[in-house]
């Protein structure tokens, strides 16, 4: 059976959209096609316009595992994007620093991976992501190894850092929750072959924090998604 099946949406510049649905539905194969990681069988995507075909510059990727090399400091692990590209050294360390700023993480560039907590190494993972300045960042469930409290904590910087950056985000979650707090529309995929079902436009006001899980119009929001997904 094929992954996805006449899947087609547009995501505008600086735009936070999240893409849930039920297990097995094709929500990373789909993330990856959008990242020219794989090859699609049917259709195109275009970024301003241009077809993609193969991974570009200006799309960067955050995973769930954020993949951190253990023998590198968190600098060099920020860094190692810009080396493999072979890109000129000068202004590395800088940027790096810069983006360890943004993400909170200013004195332990020094560390390395098994000296910081889970949250710290995916934070760590989104400076390496935003290291080569890309527009859009992709992210496949980047918080679902974390624990409750933690994962909250960090939805709320991941929207700190997406003000910051004004880059386009698309990323997929399994939480409801989630997408509704972060997104600005959150798109509902069908069971495999997985389509796009349907989409929620997010009105809730910005900027947000937790306590918009206890708003009504969240708590009604969050009904509708769910029951969405919920239809076979």
């Amino acid at each position: 059976m094929k992954a996805l099946r006449d899947v087609s949406l547009t995501i505008s510049d600086g735009e936070f959209v999240s893409l849930v649905g039920p297990s097995g539905c094709g929500k990373t194969t789909l993330l990856h096609i959008l990242g020219g990681l794989l090859p699609a069988d049917q259709g195109v995507v275009r970024i301003d316009g241009q077809i993609l075909t193969q991974p570009r510059p200006e799309i960067g990727f955050v995973f769930q595992d954020p993949t951190l090399m253990p023998w590198r400091t968190v600098i060099k692990n920020v860094t190692l994007p810009l080396e493999v590209q072979g890109s000129d050294g000068h202004g590395h360390q800088q940027r790096a620093m810069e983006l360890l700023g943004l993400v909170g993480l200013l004195g332990f560039e020094r560390l390395y991976p098994h000296e910081l907590s889970g949250g710290m190494q995916q934070r760590v993972a989104i400076a390496r992501a935003l290291i080569h300045e890309p527009s859009i960042l992709l992210m496949d469930e980047p918080f679902g190894s974390l624990d409750a409290i933690t994962r909250n904590q960090m939805n709320v910087e991941l929207l700190r850092i997406w003000r910051a950056t004004a880059k386009t985000i698309l990323m997929v979650t399994h939480t409801i929750q989630e997408a509704i707090f972060l997104a600005d529309r959150v798109l509902i995929m069908s069971p495999r072959p997985g389509h796009i079902r349907a989409a929620f436009e997010v009105h809730l006001p910005r900027p947000r924090d937790t306590e918009f899980y206890y708003n009504e119009e969240f708590a009604s929001l969050y009904h509708e998604v769910r029951d969405s997904i919920a239809i076979a």
